[in-house]
């Protein structure tokens, strides 16, 4: 399974994506480029994106936008809207979960920093058995 894996925080990302890789047996792609996330998920070559939603400097057709933002973008766009997307994010109140899945259009949430792995490579299996 090919996993994009979306944060600002490179070295974060690198061992999360270290862990996913030895875990589960998953290719995972890093980038916080928004060019990059849509030019590799409109090639059909992603089956889940994994979105921080602090992304400092990222910007989109012009405009400063959040990993929320990008994930509504995909949801909304025929070529991306089938792709699983979780929000990954340190706000982690009930409160401030809803609202992030309403605004991304996200398909789940996982708070940050990401300590159950196992439960989240589960996660990524479901999400992508209904696609």
């Amino acid at each position: 399974m090919n996993i994009l894996l979306v944060d600002d925080d490179y070295l974060l990302a690198k061992g999360t994506a270290k862990l996913i890789q030895r875990m589960g047996g998953h290719t995972v792609s890093i980038t916080d480029n928004p060019v990059e996330i849509f030019k590799q998920c409109e090639s059909g070559s992603i089956d889940i994106v994994l979105m921080d939603v602090n992304l400092p400097g990222a910007t989109w057709e012009g405009q400063e936008v959040s990993g929320a933002d990008l994930s509504r973008i995909l949801k909304t766009q025929p070529s991306t809207s089938h792709i699983p997307i979780i929000i990954v994010t340190a706000y982690a109140m009930l409160t401030e979960r809803q609202t992030l899945l309403s605004i991304s259009h996200a398909n789940d949430f996982c708070t940050k920093p990401i300590t159950d792995y196992e439960a989240l490579l589960e996660l990524i299996a479901q999400l992508t058995k209904k696609n």
